[in-house]
């Protein structure tokens, strides 16, 4: 498990190093890699490592993940892991994501995850909401 936790790291830090060194063949390929780490890191048995890589496949906004996510978030016993779950799917904001969380609102058996889930989907309103006032606001000065 430590060995897994090391290449879950090993591989961020090469992520993190090939953005600033703008090399984008060298960024697709290893962002590839790292996908496919972080998916095998949504099977672990370390919680540590499927929350860790939840939240970075959120941060990527990998759309791929978004069924093995969608998974914890209505399968997993544990509510932290499903926490990540949700968060990662609100960040990779799809309308299949988003809808996820949305109904995680209504049917989650955790008071703690339901509350969470409506504020992850009330934030995806609001930034949505205010979209579509600057879009308008844009219009607006086009026509004038």
């Amino acid at each position: 498990m430590k060995s897994l936790l090391f290449a879950l790291i090993l591989t961020l830090a090469i992520v993190s190093t090939s953005f600033s060194a703008g090399n984008p063949k060298a960024t697709l390929e290893i962002k590839q890699n790292t996908v496919s780490s972080l998916l095998i890191g949504l099977n672990s048995s370390n919680l540590g490592l499927k929350s860790s890589s939840a939240y970075m496949l959120g941060e990527l906004k990998v759309t791929s993940a978004v069924i093995p996510l969608m998974r914890i978030l209505h399968e997993n016993e544990n509510e932290d892991l499903r926490i990540a779950a949700a968060l990662a799917l609100y960040k990779i904001g799809t309308p299949l994501a988003i809808n996820a969380v949305k109904q995680s609102v209504r049917f989650d058996n955790s008071e703690r995850v339901c509350k969470l889930c409506a504020s992850f989907y009330n934030e995806y309103q609001k930034n949505k909401l205010n979209d579509e006032e600057k879009y308008q606001y844009a219009v607006n000065l086009e026509e004038k």
